[in-house]
């Protein structure tokens, strides 16, 4: 019988840079308490957000997605011809096909780089760092480029008080590649599908058949996910610190999925986090990203020296399905 050669494995992999995209246009609390019935302060209170970023009708997902990958590239000092593969982890991709990464390699010139989208919801990044992370290991590329991009004011229900003021819009990019040395540690991940009522999009023919509607709104049962987050995301925190054989005293960075302060806090506390360790915030100014919260979160950080190069960061992602996913990261 004929063997199948398989690929020398590479040892390990680690990201080599990052960038960011955010929508131009700032909605503070009060601009959105003209929309729905809230005040600024209940909003801050429960969520930890004065303001997020919307985009303009200019600003589209490819758009944003571009430019955080073009500065990911840039940083990186690798060549566009030097990509293997673009995953881009999205919800808001609304062409069923070609996928939103064929696009963005489009743009790019990334010639003939594997290219697809990935919906992992707001674990969306840290689904598409495992997947690179195994690719490189596995000899499949050399280099990848993961972006997550949400464009959700488009998706976001304005006559949903309890939601309304979460969703905001932006890209966030990395490029990952092989290293002699452990630079991501192994995954946890997972799903409970049999609560995947808590979080959904409208389909599309429900949501095409209201002609006030351009696109499926989003729909979540907000105490259920708090309550699913404070425990089982919580949980999950700690095994991905576990399977990276370390200690949370040993981290410097703690970059959540920026979905609400409150659970932050939680997650954080149930680590047992010291003082030393940086917890991420980003949502302040930013609002709920979905797949793109985490990746923006660690390029902001990173430039606005909250954490530097080298440091040793805990991610994790939650969302819809319910999905969540997270690794020990080395930043680069």
């Amino acid at each position: 019988m004929t063997a199948i050669k398989t690929r020398p494995v590479h040892g390990y992999s680690k990201f080599l840079s990052t960038g960011s995209a955010r929508g131009s246009r700032v909605v503070t609390n009060e601009e959105m308490c003209t929309l729905i019935d809230s005040t600024p302060e209940w909003i801050e209170q429960r969520t930890g957000i004065t303001e997020r970023r919307w985009a303009t009708n200019s600003e589209t997902v490819a758009s944003m997605g571009t430019t955080a990958a073009r500065t990911a590239l840039e940083r990186s000092g690798l060549e566009a011809s030097q990509i293997d593969a673009i995953i881009v982890a999205t919800v808001s991709h609304h062409r069923p096909s070609p996928s939103l990464a064929a696009y963005i390699a489009r743009e790019l010139g990334l010639g003939d780089a594997a290219a697809f989208d990935l919906n992992g919801a707001c674990a969306g990044f840290c689904y598409s760092t495992a997947l690179a992370d195994s690719m490189i290991r596995t000899g499949s590329a050399n280099y990848v480029l993961v972006i997550g991009v949400e464009k959700l004011s488009e998706m976001t229900n304005l006559d949903d008080r309890s939601t309304a003021f979460l969703f905001s819009d932006g890209a966030g990019a990395a490029i990952i590649g092989a290293s002699d040395e452990p630079g991501i540690g192994p995954v946890v991940w997972g799903s409970r599908s049999d609560q995947l009522k808590t979080i959904e999009l409208e389909d599309w023919p429900t949501a095409s058949a209201d002609p006030n509607k351009i696109h499926p709104l989003i729909r979540m049962e907000g105490r259920a996910v708090f309550r699913w987050a404070m425990t089982d995301v919580a949980k999950r925190a700690a095994e991905a610190v576990a399977e990276a054989r370390i200690t949370p005293a040993d981290l410097d960075v703690f970059i959540p999925h920026q979905a609400n302060d409150r659970i932050t806090d939680v997650v954080s506390r149930h680590l047992k986090l010291p003082e030393s360790v940086t917890v991420c915030h980003d949502i302040a100014d930013m609002g709920n990203t979905s797949a793109a919260s985490v990746p923006i979160a660690i390029d902001r950080m990173l430039q606005r020296g909250e954490a530097r190069s080298g440091d040793l960061a805990l991610i994790i992602g939650f969302g819809a399905g319910l999905v969540y996913a997270g690794q020990v990261i080395r930043l680069p």
